[in-house]
């Protein structure tokens, strides 16, 4: 198995307990130092301009309903997405690639993603940007820090251990406001403890 299968199945799997894995996020997050993030996180989200936004690995619609404007979620686990539509009526959700997106050029102002521009690796993240260009002109990222590592490195592989006892290895990589930014060479819209999230003109 591939490692694009590898992570699809992953997905698949996780979907069911995708809520309660996210801190800061998830509901009934039992870890308050992480949860202090959460309402400036969601309070800058839900205050952006509205736009036609595409939302890059939506997963289940847990910030997907804080967009506002016209909007469409895009994820490649469709157990993600029947999770998504039951929580975000008002918007539209496609099962696709996000490195091979089925929309014609220019079909957005905006790509959203959140928790997703850190698993792809170099080359991926580099296929995902030229997508980003051709779709839409800006792009508008959160990501975890590198306080979510539990290994204290910034970037390499991890296990991940689900309900059900499977086990998966995940490539993550986490970035601090700085090093986001000049990723993007764009700007820092919030800088909190466990997230960062920062946009750029693509």
């Amino acid at each position: 198995m591939d490692h694009h299968e590898h992570m699809k199945q992953y997905y698949d799997r996780r979907a069911p307990e995708y809520d309660r894995s996210i801190p800061g996020i998830g509901a009934k997050d039992s870890c308050k130092k992480i949860v202090e993030d959460r309402p400036d996180l969601l309070r800058a989200i839900s205050g952006l301009p509205p736009a036609r936004t595409l939302d890059v690995g939506c997963g289940t619609g847990l910030l997907t309903q804080h967009l506002r404007g016209e909007v469409v979620g895009l994820d490649q686990s469709e157990a993600m997405l029947e999770i998504a539509r039951e929580r975000v009526h008002w918007a539209d959700f496609v099962q696709a690639d996000a490195l091979n997106m089925p929309f014609a050029d220019g079909t957005f102002d905006r790509v959203f993603a959140s928790n997703f521009y850190g698993l792809p690796r170099d080359l991926e993240r580099a296929r995902f940007l030229d997508e980003v260009r051709r779709v839409a002109s800006e792009l508008l990222l959160v990501e975890p820090t590198p306080g979510f590592s539990e290994s204290g490195r910034s970037e390499g592989w991890e296990e991940r251990v689900l309900l059900d006892g499977s086990r998966y290895t995940i490539y993550r990589r986490y970035f601090t406001a700085e090093e986001l930014s000049e990723e993007l060479n764009g700007r820092v819209l919030f800088a909190g403890r466990w997230f960062v999230m920062a946009a750029a003109r693509v």
